[in-house]
This record gives C-alpha cells, sequence and structure tokens, in this order.
C-alpha cells in the first residue's frame, strides 16, 4: 500500500531519526511532480525546509494552484519548487532526498541510474539519506489491471506489457466517474523494473557507504498494512512495495 503525501513525511522523518539519531531540516523531492510531499513537509514545523524538483511545468503547476495555496504563509515561504532536471549539476542540498512514485524507473540504463545516484550523494549534505521507493512481485511480470473503487470515480492501475529480456513495462492510469465512460490512459509510465539488489547495488558503486531496506508488513488478510520497517528479508508476494535507502 503506498503511503500517503503525510504519512510519506513522517515515514522519511522516522527513517533519518533511526539512522541518524537527529531531526532532518531539509528535503528535497525529486521528480516532485506537484510537490505535495513539499507541502506536507513544512507542515512539520516551522524549522522545515522543503525543495522540489522537476522538469514538467504542468504538475507543478498544479501543485502552485491545489496545494501550496492551502499551505500558511509562513509554510509556503518554506517550500520552493524548480523546474530543473534531476540530472543537473548543483542542484539545492538537503538532509534528505525522496524519489517516489517509483519515477526513477524512467532511467532504463544502468548508467544512467547511477548519474542519478551520483548527483544525489553529491548534494546530500553529510549522512544525508537517498530514499526510493520500489515494487515489484510475480504480478509485475504479466499484463494485469486492477481497479480500486472510490465513492464518485474508478481508478485503473493497468500494466499492459511486461518484457522479461530487459525488465522494461508499460504502464498506464484509467479513471472512470462515476455514471461516465472510462478515461483512458490519463497518464503512462514506461519504465524498467529495477530489483532492489540492483538499486542497492548502484548505490554503493556510487559513494553511498550503508544501504537499507524497508519491508511493508501484512494484515492477516495479507494485504499491505503501510507500516516499512528495515529488514534484509523480504516476502515473495504478489506484488509488493518496499524503500530503498542510501546512506552517504
Amino acid at each position: 500500500m503506498k503511503l500517503a503525501p503525510d504519512n510519506d513525511v513522517q515515514f522519511l522523518r522516522d527513517t533519518y531519526r533511526e539512522l541518524k539519531g537527529k531531526d532532518p531540516i531539509t528535503l528535497r523531492e525529486d521528480f516532485c511532480g506537484t510537490f505535495s510531499i513539499c507541502c506536507e513537509w513544512a507542515k512539520l514545523g516551522p524549522k522545515y525546509k522543503a525543495v522540489g524538483i522537476d522538469l514538467d511545468s504542468e504538475p507543478i503547476l498544479y501543485g502552485l494552484t491545489h496545494y501550496l495555496p492551502k499551505l500558511a504563509p509562513a509554510q509556503r515561504d518554506r517550500v520552493k519548487v524548480l523546474q530543473e532536471n534531476v540530472l543537473n549539476p548543483g542542484l539545492p542540498k538537503a538532509d534528505l532526498i525522496a524519489a517516489f512514485n517509483f519515477s526513477h524507473y524512467i532511467f532504463k540504463e544502468r548508467s544512467m541510474m547511477k548519474s542519478y545516484f551520483h548527483n544525489a550523494y553529491a548534494t546530500l549534505n553529510t549522512g544525508g539519506l537517498l530514499v526510493c521507493d520500489s515494487f515489484g512481485g510475480s504480478r509485475c511480470h504479466a499484463a494485469n489491471e486492477e481497479e480500486t473503487v472510490h465513492k464518485e470515480f474508478s481508478y485503473f492501475w493497468d500494466q499492459s506489457s511486461f518484457d522479461p529480456v530487459s525488465n522494461h513495462a508499460l504502464f498506464h492510469i484509467h479513471f472512470k466517474p462515476k455514471g461516465q465512460k472510462k478515461i483512458e490512459k490519463v497518464f503512462t509510465y514506461d519504465w524498467r523494473m529495477w530489483t532492489i539488489p540492483e538499486l542497492r547495488e548502484m548505490m554503493r558503486e556510487t559513494g553511498f557507504r550503508k544501504t537499507h531496506v524497508y519491508w511493508e508488513g501484512t494484515t492477516k488478510s495479507g494485504d499491505g498494512n503501510g507500516v516499512f520497517t528495515r529488514s534484509e528479508v523480504g516476502e515473495d508476494c504478489e506484488a509488493w512495495i518496499a524503500y530503498v535507502v542510501g546512506e552517504k
């Protein structure tokens, strides 16, 4: 179960506290989109500052018109958004860098992923953390579609293909408003399904001195419970979500 933005920031802060024994102050949200995590970070208190990085102006504009105005003026002052490439040198430094929503899976070549990890390492403060989410499981090795029903609409997560030779996979998000036709392919994601060992290896190869995995617990029914704890052993689930952490 993917965490909501308010739970994301609690997980990030708790993880930093667990590994470093102190509070993180500055967060950088890479591939930030609508930068909702940045906004939630600023709500934690007057010392917390956040910066979001994204290439696409459309989601940034959505965040500027829908999320940022909901913050108090003092909170807004502690949120900065830059339309930039996460691979650019000289990005703002931070105690924590979050690469969420599996956006780093867009880097299909090992050299590109390592370039991103190298840049993240270079722009972390001393002892900082890079936190990336990851997903997988046997369900991801074949085309499938999962529907989530809400009160006013249904949300469809559609995996249309998987290539076991390249580990490339194509995903779409569809929506169906209640009583209306299904709106196809509102979002499309063309990714490589990186494994946890690959991500950890590349982090170590780009300078991170330690890596950690936070695995999700399960309910009695076998579903994810949204609680992620540090572990060196996972479960052979049909679908799983985990966090991979690189420690500078």
